[in-house]
C-alpha cells in the first residue's frame, strides 16, 4: 500500500499539519482582536444617561437606586466568576435584558422606561432580586398626555367633510361663472370669479398635492415662458386677466369650459382623498410659510388685485384644520395652544388693519411693502408656532 505523503510512520502528524493548524489559531486569535477593537471604537449611538451596575456574586451595587422616566442606558459589570445575565423585570414580565454577559467585562443596555417600581435580577437566579424605581419625567409627562392614534379618527373625518364641502361650493361657483361668460355678462362674470376663488383658496392646503391639475387650474403668467400670450396660461388667471385686464369675455368660453371640467376632476381626488393625522399639522406649517416666502410680497392676483381677501381665506381653511386639533393639543401641550392662539391673532389684526372701513380689503397694488413685509411676517410666526404641533401631539 502506498504511504500518505502527509503521514509520517505510525500516523503522527507531519509538519505541515502543524503548521497549518498554528497558523488557522493565529488567524483566529487576530480575528478576535479585529472584533474586539471594532466593537470598542467603532461610534455608538446617543445613549442619555449612564447608570453604572456592578454585579458580584451575592448581590449588584447598587442594588437599589432610581432612574427619571424616559430613554435611560445601563452599563452592567459583571464582577463574579460566572457568566450571567441582568434583567429589569415587571412582575414575571421581562422588560429588558442582556445575557451571557462573561466576567470582568461590560455590557450595555438602552431602555425606554416609564414610570413605576421594578425588579433587577443580580447575578444567579437565587441570588435576592434589587429594586429600580422609575419616577415621573419631562419626557414621560408628555408622552403620557400624547392622545391615541384613535383620537384623531374623528377630526380627520370632520376635516375630510370640510374639504368636500368647500370643493362642493367651488363647483357650484365655478359653474355659475362660466355661465355668466356663456351669456355675456361681464358684470355677472367679475361677480362669480370673486365667488369662485375663495373656495378654492379654502382648498390650498390640498391643492398643491395635485401638481397637474394646479398647472391648468390656477398657473400665474409670470411662470410661463410666453406671459399672458402663452397657450399654457388658461384657468382662473386667464380669466381673471380677460374680465379685469382686458375687460372682454372674448375667447373665454373655451378657457371656462375646460375651468369647469379640471374643477370636476379637482373634486373627485378631494372625495377620495385620504389623509394622515400629521398631514394636518404640516400642510398649515406649509402654507403658512409659503405664502409668507412669496405670494404675499409679491403678489399674485395681479388683474383683479383680489389678494387679501384670498390670503384671509386661506387662512381661513387653514384654522379649520388647527381648530380641529386644539382639543387634543390642550391635554398634551397646553403651552403650545397659547402660542398658536397668539399667533393667529397677531395675524388676524395685521389683516383686518389692512380693511378699508369695516369689511373690504383694498386692491392689493394700494398695499405698501412695509405692509407686505408684516403680513408676511404674521404668517411666518403662524408657520412657526404650529410647526410645534405635531411634535406636541406624538406625530413625530
Amino acid at each position: 500500500m502506498t504511504a500518505d505523503p502527509n503521514m509520517t510512520t505510525g500516523g503522527a502528524p507531519s509538519r505541515l499539519m502543524l503548521v497549518a493548524v498554528a497558523g488557522a489559531a493565529v488567524l483566529a486569535l487576530g480575528a478576535g482582536v479585529l472584533f474586539y477593537y471594532a466593537s470598542q471604537t467603532a461610534p455608538k449611538p446617543a445613549q442619555g444617561a449612564v447608570y453604572k451596575v456592578t454585579v458580584g456574586d451575592k448581590t449588584c451595587e447598587p442594588n437599589d437606586f432610581t432612574v427619571p422616566a424616559g430613554r435611560t442606558t445601563f452599563e452592567i459589570y459583571n464582577a463574579s466568576n460566572r457568566t450571567l445575565e441582568w434583567e429589569i423585570l415587571d412582575g414575571v414580565m421581562v422588560l429588558e435584558e442582556r445575557e451571557n454577559i462573561t466576567p470582568g467585562l461590560r455590557s450595555t443596555l438602552t431602555a425606554r422606561l416609564r414610570p413605576g417600581r421594578y425588579e433587577i435580577t443580580c447575578g444567579l437566579l437565587s441570588n435576592p432580586r434589587g429594586t429600580l424605581t422609575v419616577t415621573a419625567s419631562a419626557e414621560s409627562e408628555a408622552e403620557r398626555q400624547k392622545p391615541p392614534v384613535k383620537a384623531f379618527v374623528g377630526p380627520l373625518s370632520e376635516y375630510r367633510v370640510y374639504l368636500v364641502m368647500q370643493s362642493s361650493a367651488l363647483t357650484r361657483a365655478v359653474d355659475k361663472l362660466a355661465e355668466a361668460i356663456r351669456t355675456g355678462n361681464l358684470d355677472a362674470a367679475r361677480e362669480q370669479y370673486f365667488a369662485a376663488r375663495l373656495p378654492y383658496r379654502r382648498l390650498d392646503m390640498v391643492t398643491g398635492r395635485f401638481s397637474d391639475l394646479k398647472n391648468v387650474i390656477d398657473p400665474v403668467a409670470d411662470y410661463l415662458s410666453e406671459r399672458e400670450s402663452d397657450p399654457g396660461f388658461v384657468g382662473f388667471h386667464r380669466i381673471e386677466y380677460g374680465l379685469f385686464s382686458k375687460h372682454t369675455l372674448d375667447g373665454l368660453g373655451p378657457v371656462a369650459d375646460k375651468l369647469v371640467a379640471d374643477v370636476g376632476t379637482l373634486n373627485t381626488r378631494i372625495r377620495s382623498l385620504r389623509l394622515a393625522p400629521e398631514d394636518i399639522g404640516v400642510g398649515v406649517e406649509r402654507l403658512a410659510r409659503f405664502l409668507a416666502d412669496g405670494q404675499i410680497r409679491k403678489g399674485e392676483n395681479r388683474y383683479a388685485g383680489s389678494d387679501l381677501a384670498e390670503f384671509a381665506a386661506a387662512l381661513e381653511g387653514m384654522e379649520k384644520s388647527i381648530d380641529l386639533l386644539m382639543p387634543l393639543l390642550e391635554g398634551a401641550a397646553p403651552d403650545v395652544v397659547k402660542v398658536i392662539g397668539q399667533a393667529r391673532a397677531d395675524l388676524h389684526a395685521t389683516l383686518d388693519g389692512l380693511k378699508q372701513g369695516q369689511a373690504d380689503y383694498p386692491p392689493y397694488d394700494r398695499v405698501d411693502d412695509t405692509s407686505r413685509e408684516k403680513l408676511a411676517k404674521a404668517f411666518a410666526a403662524l408657520a412657526d408656532a404650529v410647526g410645534k404641533l405635531n411634535t406636541s401631539l406624538g406625530l413625530e
